[in-house]
């Protein structure tokens, strides 16, 4: 019965993003049918859901074929942080285990460039919680795993997000350098579990 539920929401995200160009409404329809998704106690794959002590882990769960959207589950293991970082495109984040605290900051515009970044506030976020983690016009955070477990949130973005070229940011100096996220195999975690 899970992979037709997680079918179903593939579907259904799949008319969303085919049925308009507004990302704002895209969001908010997603964000919808990605809380009912949890709240329905949809249970990932054990594989997809293992942390690494290195560095969170973003595992593919599905691509559209024409690269329009793709979701992801990310794995924060405890105390593990991502660096300030853009998306450049939208994305929806539903906390499926741990706890997520988000720190925003208002997105550098050209006149703001190599600036230190201007704080936009924190949220923790809790299992079955659901939040726009970015929109093209507000599209700088950088989140940590907090508690006493590891954080596993279900992303779902525009485009495919392991290929998209984006910008981390040094939040002291407004500072930015460009990288390009990839994915991470269920088979190589444990690789990297014992470097």
């Amino acid at each position: 019965m899970e992979p037709d539920r997680l079918q179903t929401f593939i579907d259904d995200v799949g008319l969303v993003v085919s049925s308009t160009n507004d990302e704002h409404e895209i969001t908010t329809r997603i964000a919808e049918q990605l809380s009912a998704l949890l709240a329905d106690g949809y249970r990932l794959p054990p594989e997809v859901t293992r942390s690494s002590s290195v560095r969170h882990v973003t595992y593919p769960l599905y691509i559209a074929p024409d690269e329009s959207w793709s979701m992801a589950s990310v794995v924060w293991d405890v105390g593990q942080r991502t660096n300030v970082h853009s998306h450049d495109t939208w994305g929806v984040v539903g906390i499926y285990a741990g706890v997520e605290h988000e720190f925003r900051y208002l997105k550098p515009t050209e006149s703001t460039a190599c600036v230190p970044l201007t704080p936009a506030g924190e949220a923790r976020w809790e299992p079955g919680q659901v939040t726009v983690c970015c929109t093209t016009d507000d599209d700088v955070h950088a989140v940590a795993a907090v508690g006493s477990e590891p954080t596993i949130g279900i992303h779902v973005y525009g485009g495919n997000i392991g290929t998209i070229r984006r910008r981390s940011y040094d939040p002291a100096t407004g500072e930015t350098h460009s990288f390009v996220s990839g994915w991470d195999s269920p088979e190589d975690v444990p690789q990297v579990l014992n470097q």
